[in-house]
């Protein structure tokens, strides 16, 4: 398999880019990893919304209900400012809800040594996990990880990456995710999936206090509040080759960067 040797910059930009959306290649032809460009995350002000969820919709009950979002959003506000013992903890919250950009973040934090002691094997692990659904960014980071450590190492990852399954992968996250979902949908009012011309006057978040009001049709889209739709709408969001699974071909992959020397 030939052709992708890629640079790339501090990992944190993975996480605040989403990929943009792109069509699926045909279901007979293998998905070629390969690095999805940024985009930019919706502003408003000093709020900053998530790739395809607008700024105003950002209100304390909607991250309530979006743990996943909420604690990963948390964990970049503290590594951004390097108070990296509060990241880890929030990117932790956020991977047990499911979060593949969150078990990104504590793999590259655990790759690199930064706030946790460097430990390579399970900076690997962390990323296997991260890659658990194909998204190209994340297989190819795991692929440089895993030509960049010894057979040792790999035997270590390995063995260790059993119980993070166990308690992170989503045949476990999902559901607790979903569970949460299903809880504040009912709690909101929004459980028959009807809302007619409603609109939400907001307390908090960007339109706090403004006069401006929310369509609830938007707040209440099925993609946001519907455990199934809500991962279907990630996977678009990531590019994820859902339909070929086991199917996706990583070229050659140059050593990962050696990490940067922590202060």
């Amino acid at each position: 398999m030939k052709g992708i040797v890629m640079k790339f910059s501090a990992f944190v930009l993975l996480v605040s880019l989403s990929p943009a959306l792109a069509a699926a290649p045909p279901a007979d032809l293998p998905h070629k990893a390969e690095w999805q460009a940024p985009v930019e995350r919706p502003k408003q002000g000093d709020f900053v919304g998530e790739p395809g969820i607008s700024p105003e919709l950002m209100t304390e009950g909607f991250l309530s209900a979006h743990p996943d979002l909420r604690w990963r959003r948390e964990g970049l506000h503290a590594y951004a400012n390097k108070r990296y013992d509060q990241a880890m903890q929030h990117f932790l919250r956020a991977a047990r809800y499911a979060d593949k950009p969150a078990q990104a973040m504590i793999a590259e934090m655990y790759w690199k040594g930064i706030g946790v002691p460097r430990d390579r094997a399970l900076g690997y692990a962390w990323m296997d996990l991260a890659a658990e659904r194909f998204y190209s960014n994340f297989v190819i980071k795991r692929e440089q990880y895993w030509g960049a450590i010894s057979e040792t190492e790999q035997r270590d990852a390995i063995e260790r990456g059993q119980p993070l399954l166990a308690e992170y992968g989503d045949d476990v996250a999902k559901p607790r995710m979903a569970k949460i979902l299903r809880k504040e949908r009912a709690v909101t009012g929004s459980r028959v999936g009807f809302v007619g011309n409603l609109e939400i006057i907001p307390f908090t978040g960007p339109n706090a206090g403004s006069g401006m009001t929310i369509r609830a049709d938007e707040y209440y889209a099925p993609k946001y509040w519907r455990a199934d739709k809500y991962f279907e709408w990630q996977d678009q969001v990531w590019d994820a080759p859902a339909a070929r699974k086991g199917r996706v071909n990583v070229g050659d992959i140059e050593q990962a960067d050696k990490p940067a020397k922590q202060e």
